[in-house]
């Protein structure tokens, strides 16, 4: 089955996303849509912001450093949580990869560096080499980090991923959920940095919605 990533246009640069924010606030069909049936989440007590994406696809590496950025800042009552997303056989080791080097503990600034190897440095990270040529670039133990992508737990972590993205009707990455029910994206926002400003009022409106 095809699917797609989903585009925008130059206000994605922080150089011209400033206006986007004040853009007022978030419409409902335009900004974001609202499920019927909420997908039950993962962390009960919390809101849940989730990101499905792809380290193959450009919009989630653009889409990566206000995102990093925002998540520094949540409040203690908001956790983000990155679902990977495979359309297609070649993804799926990108899925292993994320899992993997979340499984080892890896500092947060790894995610984005392997948006940089797969983009800007056209690593192949979809096979062993590419992997291990990754993991010796950022003092990564590459035996470990080989043994992770082919261990039970990441294979069940990518089920899961697959069956979450499925239970939304996900056929588009970037796209960030809150709480189960609200679902958003650069494509619908406008911009990655007005995308943040529709995520922080749709936080607001779970917190009256629990």
């Amino acid at each position: 089955m095809h699917r797609r990533t989903f585009t925008f246009g130059l206000a994605a640069s922080p150089l011209f996303g400033r206006t986007a924010a004040a853009a007022g606030e978030p419409a409902e069909g335009k900004d974001y849509r609202t499920l019927a049936t909420p997908v039950p989440v993962a962390v009960p007590g919390k809101i849940e912001v989730i990101e499905f994406f792809g380290y193959w696809c450009p919009h989630c590496r653009a889409l990566e450093p206000w995102l990093e950025a925002w998540a520094k800042k949540l409040p203690s009552d908001v956790v983000l949580r990155r679902v990977p997303v495979a359309w297609q056989p070649l993804h799926q080791p990108y899925q292993r990869l994320y899992f993997a080097l979340e499984s080892l503990g890896v500092p947060p600034a790894i995610h984005g560096k392997v948006f940089e190897a797969v983009h800007a440095q056209g690593q192949h990270l979809e096979v062993e080499s590419g992997v291990a040529t990754f993991a010796a670039a950022n003092g990564l133990d590459k035996s470990k980090l080989l043994e992770a992508t082919k261990s039970f737990t990441v294979a069940s972590k990518v089920r899961a991923a697959d069956q979450l993205w499925k239970a939304y009707g996900l056929d588009g990455v970037p796209v960030l959920v809150v709480n189960g029910r609200y679902i958003t994206s650069p494509a619908q926002a406008g911009s990655d940095e007005r995308t943040l400003a529709v995520l922080d009022a749709l936080i607001r409106k779970a917190r009256t919605t629990r």
